[in-house]
């Protein structure tokens, strides 16, 4: 289970460093062939949620792969109009089910939801103790949603899935430290700011230095950092390129010169503005 590498999360468990995101990929032959493509690539990390409505194509490209469970790191997340205790966990459940799945990798709470996060992780914490999960974790949790579950939890979270880029780092740089802090690992979500970016000029001029297109260049910013990256793409011509990092490193002069594109860029709805 590796593509190049992996990242050992706070439990002992191993995550590839790379995989695949399909958010907004369409239910159907697209999603489960996009998800063979990255297997065929070399990818073994795949991240959904209940929310994108293509848990099952995840589950059925799993299961034609013919690749061991074992080698194959599954994530999927809590919904926020499922977030509560016992809604909590039936949804797990409900996805486990969707996917054909005895356990799921990383089952991640979706956003931090005012008034029904902590019951939620009350429930991730159970669903890790029937082994329904390997790990858990949140997504989009900023620093003050995090305190407020540091306090409480009897689990630290595994990860913290967040939209991260060049764009947003000095944005997030509380979060980051917390996080790095505690123990949590990082995931970076639209590392390619859903293309907003790709031809900014400053990018451009690092990525020829490199040989490398601006796509490559955001990926591979993000592994320096040691996060785990996740682009999303249905065409194997890009699955494969984005997957062609690591071959190269960039240096710590234009690692520094990257820093400072923070625009606070935002490419959804932003969680830094959630109470």
């Amino acid at each position: 289970m590796d593509i190049k590498t992996t990242v050992t999360l706070n439990n002992g468990v191993k995550i590839p460093i790379l995989g695949l995101g399909v958010y907004q990929s369409p239910p159907g032959g697209i999603t489960r062939q996009a998800i063979l493509d990255s297997f065929e690539a070399g990818y073994r990390h795949v991240d959904t949620a209940r929310i994108y409505g293509n848990e099952v194509d995840v589950g059925r490209a799993v299961a034609e792969s013919g690749l061991p469970r074992e080698e194959i790191f599954v994530t999927t997340k809590l919904w926020n109009a499922d977030q509560g205790y016992e809604s909590a966990l039936d949804a797990c459940e409900i996805s486990l089910g969707k996917m054909d799945l005895e356990y799921i990798d990383l089952y991640l709470i979706h956003w931090p939801v005012e008034g029904r996060r902590l019951a939620s992780w009350t429930a991730m914490e159970e669903l890790l103790a029937k082994g329904k999960c390997r790990s858990i974790g949140i997504s989009n949790f900023m620093k003050h949603h995090l305190e407020e579950l540091l306090e409480k939890a009897h689990v630290v979270p595994a990860i913290n899935q967040i939209e991260m880029s060049p764009y947003n780092y000095l944005q997030r740089k509380e979060t980051l430290n917390l996080c790095e802090s505690a123990g949590i690992v990082i995931e970076a979500y639209s590392p390619l700011t859903k293309g907003k970016k790709l031809k900014d000029p400053r990018l451009v001029e690092i990525a020829v230095k490199y040989g490398k297109t601006t796509a490559q260049l955001l990926i591979r910013w993000a592994l320096e950092k040691q996060y785990v990256v996740l682009p999303k793409s249905v065409h194997k011509d890009r699955i494969i390129e984005n997957a062609d990092v690591f071959d190269f490193s960039i240096s710590a002069e234009d690692m520094a010169t990257m820093d400072t594109f923070n625009e606070d860029l935002a490419t959804g709805w932003d969680p830094s503005h959630a109470i």
